[in-house]
């Protein structure tokens, strides 16, 4: 990896706060490892070896946004914290925040116990708004504590109303069937993970089917611990969300024909699960005579 580079960057579609499907600009960030290591994450396989030197960053931001279509709201990911003083040095955050000074939305992903003061002087830095990306995964407890998340549901409830106090936006990731949860589990735990979320008042909240990529939880799908999710749960606890009205919910869709087993009504399903992306909507339910789902 080069640390003055990238190692993705490219213009995604997403419905925002104004109920208009817009270009963001998600810019992916070279970095060093995250240091959490959590037991799902394969975001280890496009980072360094060590951190970044100062001005990398700002480098790559505009390698990247050169590069790019003039959008009005940007996703920094950085294959961890963005405010991980290790991860990015604390002397680039102004600079950085100057780049982005012609968006009006920034996202920016960050564990629970590095959200601080530093998240409030970078909000003031800005122009736009801030909005902090959290891993929530899951909140069942003893799932949460073999994940290896390093944190506990009070210390996101408490990091959580730190950002709602401040008026700063927060998007969650949730994981549909983590390891250790068979299917009706993982969907029971889908939709309490959201309520969790909705109760903590967040904006936007990813659902995100869990991936077997990374080594760790191959092995645990030797072992019988993990399977991969359906797609047909995925559109049952994404259809919850949006059913709650509570916050924007988003099915993550990346690679999405790995979780379903049936050529037959995959497009269909893939279609769907995009409407409720942009429309915030529950389109009619998909019956299959082959497969047999109907969600």
């Amino acid at each position: 990896m080069d640390p003055k580079i990238p190692y993705a960057y490219f213009v995604e579609e997403e419905r925002t706060k104004s109920g208009v499907v817009e270009n963001i600009a998600t810019v992916f960030l070279t970095n060093r490892e995250c240091p959490w290591k959590c037991l799902m994450c394969d975001l280890w396989k496009n980072t360094l070896d060590h951190s970044v030197s100062k001005g990398d960053i700002p480098n790559q931001m505009e390698y990247a946004l050169d590069r790019l279509p003039k959008t009005t709201q940007i996703k920094l990911y950085n294959s961890g914290s963005f405010f991980d003083k290790n991860a990015i040095p604390p002397q680039d955050l102004l600079p950085i925040a100057n780049i982005l000074n012609s968006f009006e939305r920034v996202i920016v992903e960050c564990h629970p116990s590095l959200i601080d003061e530093r998240v409030l002087t970078f909000n003031d830095q800005i122009s736009g708004n801030l909005e902090i990306a959290m891993g929530l995964e899951c909140v069942h407890p003893d799932v949460l504590d073999k994940l290896n998340k390093g944190m506990d549901l009070e210390q996101f409830r408490e990091k959580a109303s730190f950002l709602n106090h401040h008026g700063i936006a927060i998007r969650v990731f949730t994981l549909l069937r983590p390891p250790f949860l068979s299917e009706e589990e993982g969907i029971e735990w889908g939709k309490k993970t959201l309520d969790f979320a909705f109760e903590n008042q967040v904006e936007v909240a990813v659902v995100i089917p869990t991936r077997a990529w990374n080594g760790a939880l191959e092995a645990l799908m030797e072992s019988g611990d993990f399977h991969p999710p359906e797609i047909s749960s995925l559109e049952q606890v994404t259809a919850y969300g949006i059913k709650m009205g509570k916050a924007r919910i988003f099915a993550d869709l990346w690679d999405i024909d790995i979780f379903s087993n049936c050529n037959h009504c995959l497009a269909h399903r893939k279609k769907r699960l995009t409407m409720m992306n942009e429309l915030q909507v529950i389109p009619p339910v998909i019956a299959c005579n082959h497969c047999g789902n109907s969600h």
